[in-house]
């Protein structure tokens, strides 16, 4: 054999050896040849899936992995709360007021926000009226300060929809004998039929 026949034999083995050498590498313990994903046994590979099972086809994005322990449920929604509100009204002694009903999950009550600029503390007396003539009353006194406050019923079962209540509430001073004097009277009622 010519020295040139020898180079090109022994730069065939090279290429050979470098060819086969990572089909070797990956071949199973047990034997097996390496079977590329998606070939049967009888060897009908799709084209292109030899490549993909040497790691040397286009990269195909890892599936995620799945998800371990338990599932966290999600976190119950905050029951929504309904609030009916009439405008808001003064009187011209300086009393201001706005009185609502408010609703939420299966209770009612009413509330009014009041501010006593007069100059002298007078009472509020708040009313929730519901369905069936049923009132619930709570009387609150007002100081003579010109800071916002608040004045409501205690929570009770609903009796069908917010919408179906009212609220009144009537702010009196302290009159002369028997008279008290009224300064103002705010309702829950409103122009518009949804509420805010």
């Amino acid at each position: 054999m010519s020295p040139v026949n020898l180079r090109v034999v022994g730069l065939g083995t090279a290429v050979t050896v470098a060819v086969l050498l990572p089909l070797v590498a990956t071949a199973r313990p047990t034997g097996d040849p390496v079977r590329p994903a998606g070939a049967s046994a009888e060897g009908d590979a799709k084209p292109g899936d030899l490549l993909k099972g040497l790691g040397l086809g286009p990269h195909t994005p890892a599936s995620a992995p799945p998800a371990t322990g338990p599932a966290v449920p999600a976190a119950p929604a905050a029951p929504a709360r309904v609030t009916r509100c009439g405008p808001e009204l003064a009187s011209p002694e300086g009393a201001e007021a706005q009185t609502c009903v408010l609703g939420e999950e299966h209770e009612v009550w009413a509330r009014t926000y009041y501010r006593n600029a007069t100059g002298r503390q007078f009472d509020a007396f708040l009313t929730l009226m519901g369905p069936g003539g049923r009132t619930v009353q709570v009387s609150c006194p007002v100081p003579a300060q010109d800071e916002p406050g608040t004045c409501e019923t205690p929570r009770e079962r609903a009796r069908g929809a917010v919408t179906v209540y009212t609220a009144v509430a009537e702010f009196a001073g302290a009159g002369e004998g028997d008279t008290t004097p009224l300064l103002l009277r705010a309702g829950s009622n409103t122009a518009d039929s949804e509420g805010s």
